[in-house]
Order: structure tokens, then C-alpha cells, then sequence
């Protein structure tokens, strides 16, 4: 199984084969049909992420040590930028999740090239994940 790094490089080799920042818009987009659904009856308002200016319901359970995530968003962009931090942190140990520095973001350039209101969102999306893994660090 790839480590967190592992799975960052992987990302940022995908994105350095577009040169074009709408195409990596387009390729978010695809990456968010992979996303894995949380159930429709998880997204309550407890799962909603606050910070964000779509809606993000995110959903985390530890299973056999390692952190499991599910999430979904009314927004193909949002979606494909949750998708693309649930396949780096995903089926990985809390601890590892809580002091990732996840490099690939600003790699690919993904926050600079977001509205500033989406760049916000992303860092809540974050910190949510990670504040998700925090609770389960015993």
C-alpha cells in the first residue's frame, strides 16, 4: 500500500501532464465522479463542512486502525478537490493523517489557481479531515 507521499507524487505526475489550467479543472471534475458517496442519509448537518461555499458532507470513521472517509458535494469542483484528499488520505492511520503536510496541493498549484472562496474551503476540508483523525489518535 502507498504512503501519504506516495500518493502525493502520484497526483502531482497526473497533474504535470496538463499544462493548462482549465484542463486540470476538467480533470478535478473527473477525478470527483471516482469520489467514494457517503450514504444520503449522512449527509446531516453535523457532516456539513463549515467554511465552505458549496455544500461539503464528509463523513470519517476509523476502521481496523486506519481512517475511512466518504464525503460528497452540490459542486463538480468541490468534488473532485474532496475526492483528490480522500484518495491521499484515505485507509491511512490517524497519526499519519493528523502531520501529513500534504505538498501536492500547492505542487499542482491547486489553491492558487481557486477563487478565494474555494481556496478557503479547501483549507477547511483539510483541516476538518485532519481534525477527523485527531479524535481518533488514542
Amino acid at each position: 500500500m502507498d504512503t501519504i507521499t506516495e500518493k502525493e507524487e502520484a497526483i502531482i505526475d497526473e497533474f504535470s501532464i496538463y499544462d493548462d489550467w482549465m484542463d486540470k479543472y476538467e480533470y478535478i471534475i473527473e477525478l470527483g465522479k471516482d469520489l467514494p458517496l457517503i450514504d444520503d442519509d449522512q449527509k446531516t448537518e453535523d457532516k456539513l463542512i463549515k467554511g465552505c461555499q458549496s455544500r461539503v458532507w464528509l463523513s470519517a470513521e476509523k476502521r481496523d486502525g486506519k481512517m475511512k472517509y466518504t464525503a460528497d458535494s452540490d459542486a463538480i469542483i468541490t468534488k473532485g478537490i474532496i475526492a483528490l484528499l480522500i484518495r491521499v488520505l484515505n485507509n491511512e492511520k490517524p497519526e499519519d493523517i493528523a502531520k501529513a503536510e500534504l505538498r501536492f496541493i500547492k505542487a499542482i498549484g491547486l489553491q492558487e489557481h481557486l477563487s478565494p472562496t474555494r481556496s478557503n474551503g479547501l483549507v477547511s476540508m483539510v483541516k476538518q479531515m485532519k481534525m477527523n483523525a485527531l479524535k481518533q489518535v488514542s
